[in-house]
């Protein structure tokens, strides 16, 4: 766990692997907030509060998947996912991918985003991953940017990524070498 105080309050970041108190609806406070302002997970609208609270139980159960959660004076504010390839994907077992990212509109510009991403990247280089891949829309400049600030290096764009309001966006795709170099074979 990380945590630095700000005039905006007090930011802590952490892995979680249940839910206590109202961590629960918290994150789905988040999530409810952040789809509303156009980012997240591929949903465009908010989708019934049992679904998304189904959605975050789930999480939990995916063996390959870890759950990284911002918070903003112990409310949680945002989150990120971390996927590791399925146990029989050998070729691919170096590698994860950076996932499902989002920091509540009402607590973006306080760091919480970045701190988010570096816990994700110690926790890969823990699980023993060399690489971080991910995906955006090009609508979630906020996100490119943060992504290319800290050494995301871009490697294509997909010009029909996704549909919104009615119009195709394209998408960007993203690796990180978390150790400089591709590890050996």
């Amino acid at each position: 766990m990380t945590e630095s105080g700000t005039a905006g309050g007090m930011i802590s970041v952490d892995r979680l692997t249940k839910y206590s108190g109202t961590d629960l609806d918290d994150l789905c406070d988040a999530t409810e907030s952040a789809i509303t302002e156009g980012g997240g997970f591929g949903w465009l609208k908010p989708p019934p509060r049992q679904v998304l609270e189904n959605y975050w139980k789930g999480v939990l159960l995916v063996p390959e998947r870890r759950l990284v959660v911002g918070r903003l004076d112990g409310v949680i504010a945002g989150s990120a996912q971390l996927s590791r390839a399925p146990r029989n994907n050998e070729a691919q077992a170096f590698a994860g991918t950076l996932t499902s990212a989002f920091v509540a509109p009402w607590a973006r510009g306080r760091g919480l985003g970045r701190g988010i991403v570096q816990e994700i990247e110690r926790l890969a280089k823990e699980m023993g991953l060399a690489v971080l891949n991910l995906d955006l829309r090009d609508t979630q400049r906020a996100a490119i940017r943060l992504y290319e600030t800290v050494g995301y290096m871009r490697w294509g764009t997909h010009p029909v990524y996704a549909r919104v309001e009615g119009r195709i966006v394209p998408g960007h795709y993203y690796y990180k070498l978390l150790d400089g170099d591709v590890p050996p074979p």
